[in-house]
């Protein structure tokens, strides 16, 4: 297996540090510009395996990670438009504690908060739709069984640090707390994951 992964670029969201999850919020400015320089810095590998065209190109489904997509391609010279998306690489959701901080949830729910902090990779927040760490790694473990060929990836922080938990090997707590940049690419090869 080869994988590039790129999270998307900032949003409003992002900068607020508050939980946006499955929200579907678009990129800022910071965002946009995120995108277009990791599209250049991908044309720019030297040793890529092949050409770019040559790769599977799938995102989530969100539109911050399609209008990443869209900026990471076309400032790699390809057509923007040609990729396809996967609803396995959805960001975890927050449940009930989508749209707010951290600071906002524990004004209400400090005794969540202090389950969240003892183990964060399995706590799963109020609400129907809400998702631990866990339970989204077993969907991108999912998703990493339908790869078939070299793929470029753009998806999201959550997503990301379960990879580091799936391939990586890295304890599902420490997982959990990645700091996943928004201006970096991700390799890996199945066994080995790291910057580039």
């Amino acid at each position: 297996m080869l994988l590039y992964v790129i999270r998307h670029g900032q949003t409003d969201y992002n900068r607020e540090e508050r939980l946006q999850g499955s929200r579907d919020i678009p990129l800022n400015d910071t965002g946009r510009g995120q995108a277009t320089g990791n599209g250049r810095a991908l044309a720019a590998l030297p040793s890529l395996e092949l050409p770019l065209g040559e790769f599977d190109w799938v995102a989530s489904p969100l539109g911050r990670t399609r209008e990443t997509m869209e900026r990471v391609r076309s400032a790699a010279g390809l057509e923007p438009s040609d990729y396809r998306t996967d609803p396995l690489l959805v960001e975890l959701s927050f449940g009930d504690w989508e749209g707010q901080t951290l600071v906002e949830v524990e004004a209400h729910s400090p005794q969540l908060i202090d389950q969240r902090n003892k183990g964060k990779w399995h706590f799963r927040p109020p609400g129907g739709s809400a998702e631990s760490y866990a339970m989204l790694a077993e969907r991108t473990a999912k998703y990493l069984d339908t790869i078939e060929r070299p793929t470029i990836c753009v998806a999201h922080g959550g997503v990301i640090r379960t990879l580091f938990h799936l391939i990586g090997k890295v304890d599902g707590d420490d997982a959990a707390v990645i700091d996943i940049p928004q201006d970096r690419i991700l390799k890996t090869d199945g066994s080995t994951i790291g910057w580039i």
